[in-house]
């Protein structure tokens, strides 16, 4: 599959492993990019020590290009910074900031820089401030997305219609044929998460693994807009959320709910009640746990397929 992302990060097939805290370290992102895709290194979970070893292991384990996931918004955002540098690391996801922020720096250290996105007005920052190319996430992903909550589908072609740069769907994407239809709407590759959470080399718990196995339509939901949007499983400590905001809770009242390591608590060390556990809606798809090498070589199959069924029609 030759395409813009293809060229421009040297990988044989258009799919982004997403930057996950907590699930994807270098295991994941070193196999993903053997397997022909753009692993990424989620750095968001990391100190700086941590990140510099997964970088280190992660060039080990592969030749090919990979990536680190870096949320602006979080601790340690410029000793990162002057980790992937010093590490010449090839290419970085920046989200929950301002691309403005870091974006010449790394390009002037021969960097390619995306950016994250939930609409267009944050897309044309994107592109003003010189990104390579845009992540364009619809609130069916897991994790923290916008507060906008406009689906995937729609925010592509919407994207694609008013900017003319290299853009990567995300959100609600698991399959060859989810992939075709976002490419369809004009993505050029697609950005995948909740699957690569259940690959046999995510660093997501195992009891964390199982719950995403059994879960339905309608377990999961965007909450906590008033601090950072995320889509979680409903369970125990969502249940506290809800609890909190029918006593009226201001923002600080639910920091306080929030409070601190709750990501860690559930997708890490696998408290499946009380900790915050972020998967996308295409949770209730997913049913076994797979290496990371098969999930790929099923979706560009998929995919391949998908592709000659619509040249029948």
């Amino acid at each position: 599959m030759k395409n813009k992302i293809c060229e421009l990060f040297s990988i044989k097939y258009p799919i982004i492993q997403a930057g996950m805290v907590w699930c994807s370290g270098w295991k994941l992102a070193s196999e993903v990019s053997n397997s022909g895709g753009l692993g990424i290194i989620g750095s968001g979970s990391m100190r700086p020590d941590l990140l510099r070893d997964h970088i280190k292991k992660c060039k080990l384990a592969t030749k090919m290009n990979f990536a680190v996931n870096v949320p602006l918004l979080y601790p340690y955002t410029d000793e990162h910074m002057k980790i992937i540098i010093d590490e010449k690391v090839p290419i970085v996801f920046t989200s929950a900031g301002s691309p403005d922020s870091w974006t010449n720096e790394l390009k002037e250290n021969k960097i390619k820089v995306v950016h994250v996105v939930s609409n267009l007005k944050f897309a044309n920052k994107a592109i003003n401030a010189g990104v390579d190319a845009i992540v364009c996430e619809g609130f069916e992903a897991g994790g923290h997305n916008g507060r906008d909550e406009t689906t995937t589908f729609c925010l592509i072609p919407h994207i694609k219609k008013n900017t003319d740069i290299p853009l990567i769907a995300a959100g609600g994407i698991f399959s060859g044929r989810s992939m075709l239809a976002a490419m369809i709407l004009g993505a050029d590759a697609v950005q995948i998460g909740s699957r690569f959470v259940m690959s046999e080399e995510s660093s997501a718990h195992e009891n964390f693994k199982s719950k995403i196995s059994s879960l339905k339509n309608g377990d999961t939901i965007l909450t906590l807009k008033e601090i950072t949007p995320v889509r979680m499983v409903k369970n125990q400590f969502y249940l506290q959320i809800q609890e909190a905001y029918r006593n009226g809770s201001s923002t600080d009242e639910l920091r306080k709910v929030l409070g601190k390591g709750r990501a860690r608590l559930g997708m890490f060390c696998g408290d499946l009640k009380n900790g915050e556990l972020e998967i996308g809606q295409v949770s209730c798809m997913l049913d076994s746990i797979q290496p990371a090498k098969e999930i790929i070589n099923e979706i560009v199959e998929e995919f391949e397929e998908a592709k000659l069924q619509i040249i029948k029609l």
